[in-house]
């Protein structure tokens, strides 16, 4: 399986928790920053480690890291670093920007630029940063003792059309199936919305629709496990 590959720019408390967190799972990680001392903290521990100004995208485009599969902006104290290398980042052809952003201006600011996925203080949890960042199909997990989670995840392609009888969820990939999060096209006030409800304790016969959220109880490596072969 190819090896994941990620930029991190800034690697303070946040970005090098972030990074570190990937290079442990055994992603290859890039990390910038325009403080030396915190390239020096962090460059051990990753494939390569560059003090730069992020801002200056000549400077970005000598590191040749657009075949990344995401880039973290995580500079804390700077928004308008935070902007610029994000833009010049989606310039130049990262496929997935993530941006950090203190308070609901900043988050507004950045979703006019385009940017979507947006890391708020209220969802700086770097383990579950790094979960998504490694499983994009995961949509949200709850993380519990001994590497355990409760996980929200897209279905695989492969499992669309098939039972949870014929997955054997818990002998194949030691996963228990808590319930399935399933999209309705319902009227309401005059308008054709789509919302998303839950339908219950699945039995053996329940089939999984294209578009349905999965929640799952198991360890992290069986979650990324079931993910890796369906997909």
């Amino acid at each position: 399986m190819k090896a994941h590959k990620f930029l991190v720019v800034g690697v303070g408390r946040y970005g090098s928790s972030i990074a570190r967190k990937l290079a442990e799972k055994g992603a290859e990680v890039y990390a910038f920053d325009l403080k030396e001392s915190k390239i020096e903290a962090i460059k051990d521990e990753v494939a390569m480690a560059v003090t730069l100004d992020s801002t200056d995208i000549k400077a970005l485009q000598t590191q040749n890291v657009t075949d990344v599969d995401a880039a973290v902006v995580s500079i804390g104290e700077n928004f308008e670093a935070v902007m610029l290398t994000s833009v010049h980042l989606m310039d130049m052809g990262i496929k997935r920007v993530i941006a950090r952003a203190n308070g609901p201006q900043q988050i507004s600011i950045l979703e006019k630029l385009g940017i979507t996925e947006i890391l708020s203080p209220e969802t700086e949890v770097a383990e579950a940063v790094t979960e998504q960042l490694i499983n994009p199909s995961v949509i949200s997990f709850l993380q519990l003792p001994d590497n355990y989670e409760i996980a929200e995840i897209m279905a695989p392609r492969a499992v669309e059309n098939r039972s949870i009888q014929d997955l054997d969820l818990r002998n194949k990939y030691q996963l228990t199936l808590v319930t399935i999060k399933r999209e309705f096209t319902v009227e309401k006030k005059g308008e054709t919305i789509v919302e998303q409800h839950v339908l219950g304790v699945p039995n053996s016969e329940t089939v999984i629709h294209k578009n349905d959220t999965l929640v799952v109880f198991g360890t992290m490596k069986d979650v990324e496990r079931f993910i890796q072969i369906n997909e």
